[in-house]
Parts: C-alpha cells; structure tokens; sequence
C-alpha cells in the first residue's frame, strides 16, 4: 500500500506564497516522476509540474516563472513552491507519483487527498 499525503495549503493574500509538501509512505524501493495537479471550482483537474527521478522538470504555462517543484528521493517528497500567486491559483492541489515500486509490485498513478490553496484578499 502506498499512500501520498500533501500539506501546506491554506488562505494566502495576492502576490504571497506558498510552499506545498507531499509524502509517499509505504515499502517504497523508488518512484518515478511525481508531480502536482490541480482543480479549480466547476473546473477539470489540470497539470500543474512535475519532476523526475532523476531532476527533469516540466511546468504549466500559467505557473512557468512563479512555481518551483523540487524533491528529496530519499524522504519520497516533492514540493512545490508558489511564488506571485494570483486568484487564479486556487484550487485543490493534488500530488501524484507515477511508477512506484514496491516489494512485488509497482503502482501507477497514486493520488494524495488534496490540499485547498485560497488565493484572496
């Protein structure tokens, strides 16, 4: 069983930051890419960043220059830090991990909960 838990969302003021964090547990050997979703009321979930095992990012247009997604392989985490944020950033930002391997088995496409980021004065 693998399991992705986010934190650091919360209420933030235009032009302020926030640094999201999301942890894999479990009897983990590695994960792949792992990367950041979101999804904006009456809105389709959307890619956010993602970063590879090996340091290769890949940003959404709309977050290119604000955000920054980095992880620690060791501790199975990957963050993302939002810089400039703007209303148009709230959301429900979700972690995803592509590939993981576990004893006997590899999952795809893990899913966290969420985490709620209000951007508003």
């Amino acid at each position: 069983q693998v399991q992705l838990v986010e934190s650091g969302g919360g209420l933030v003021q235009p032009g302020g930051s926030l640094r999201l964090s999301c942890a894999a547990s479990g009897s983990i050997f590695s994960i792949d890419t792992m990367g950041w979703y979101r999804q904006a009321p009456g809105k389709q979930r959307e890619f956010v960043a993602s970063i590879t095992r090996g340091g290769s990012t890949n940003y959404a247009d709309s977050v290119k220059g604000r955000f920054t997604i980095s992880r620690d392989n060791a501790k199975y985490t990957v963050y993302l830090q939002m810089n400039s944020l703007t209303p148009e950033d709230t959301a429900v930002y979700y972690c995803n991990a592509d590939d993981v391997r576990v004893p006997f088995r590899r999952y795809l496409d893990v899913w966290g909960q969420g985490t709620l980021v209000t951007v508003s004065s």
